[in-house]
C-alpha cells in the first residue's frame, strides 16, 4: 500500500494538475481568480483571511526552506533552545492557521449569500484543508521535534520522487497521522486546477504587487437631490 501511496501517487496527482492547469488555462481562462465574496459578507472573511493567510504562509515557507535547506534545519535544531523556538513557533502559527481556516469555514456553511455560490470544489477543498491542518498539528503535538523528521525522512522522499526514483522507506514506516499528512498535501495539488486554487499559479503574480487600487462606482436608481454643490 505505500509503495502505491508514496511511489505511484505523486505523480498521478503531479501529472493531473500540471495537465489539468494548463488546460483549464487554455480552454477556461476567465474562471482562473479566486472568485472572491467580499461583498456578499466581509465580517467573518476578515477575521477569518488575515490569520489564515498568515499563519498558512508561514508554515508553507518553513516547509519550503526544508525541502532546499534540511541540513540547516538539522543543524539549527541541534542546540535544544533553538529547537523548541521553531517548534513552539510553527505549532503557534499552525493554530493561526487554523483558527483562520474554522472561521472560514464556518462563513462559507452558515452565511446563506456565501452560500449560495459554493460549489461541490470549494467543500472538498476545505475538508482537505482541514484534513491538512489538523494533522499538521496532530504531528506537532503528538509527535515532538517535527521539524527534524521532516528534515530527515520526509525531505529526501520529496527529493527521491523529484528524481524519479521513489524512495517509499524514507516514509513508510512513519506513524499514520504523518502519512496522512503528506498523501493530504499531494492530494490537495491534485484538486487545484479543478477548484479556485488555481488562482496561486496565476500567470505574472507579481504585478499584483503594485497594480493601482480598483475603482468601484455605484449607480444609484435614483438621482440623490441632497447635498448637491454647484461650481461655475
Amino acid at each position: 500500500m505505500n509503495q502505491i501511496l508514496f511511489g505511484a501517487m505523486p505523480y498521478v496527482l503531479l501529472t493531473i494538475a500540471v495537465v489539468g492547469t494548463i488546460w483549464r488555462f487554455t480552454s477556461n481562462r476567465f474562471t482562473w481568480s479566486s472568485q472572491s465574496s467580499e461583498f456578499l459578507e466581509n465580517r467573518a472573511l476578515f477575521f477569518g483571511s488575515f490569520p489564515w493567510h498568515y499563519g498558512i504562509l508561514t508554515i508553507l515557507t518553513g516547509h519550503i526552506i526544508g525541502i532546499f535547506f534540511p541540513s540547516a534545519i538539522l543543524a539549527w535544531n541541534g542546540v535544544p533552545v533553538r529547537l523548541y523556538i521553531l517548534e513552539i513557533t510553527a505549532l503557534a502559527f499552525g493554530l493561526l492557521a487554523f483558527f483562520g481556516l474554522l472561521t472560514l469555514t464556518y462563513r462559507r456553511i452558515t452565511n446563506s449569500r456565501v452560500k449560495s455560490v459554493t460549489s461541490g470544489w470549494d467543500v472538498l477543498v476545505l475538508i482537505v484543508l482541514l484534513v491538512q491542518v489538523i494533522t499538521g498539528l496532530g504531528n506537532a503535538i503528538l509527535y515532538r521535534w517535527g521539524s527534524n523528521w521532516y528534515a530527515g525522512a520526509a525531505v529526501p522522499w520529496i527529493w527521491s520522487v523529484l528524481k524519479f526514483s521513489p524512495n517509499v522507506a524514507y516514509v513508510g514506516n512513519l506513524p499514520l497521522i504523518t502519512r496522512t499528512h503528506i498523501f493530504n498535501a499531494m492530494l490537495f495539488i491534485g484538486l487545484i486546477p479543478f477548484s479556485r486554487l488555481a488562482h496561486f499559479v496565476v500567470i505574472n503574480p507579481y504585478k499584483y504587487l503594485w497594480r493601482p487600487y480598483q475603482v468601484v462606482r455605484w449607480y444609484r436608481r435614483a438621482p440623490a437631490t441632497t447635498n448637491i454643490i454647484q461650481y461655475k
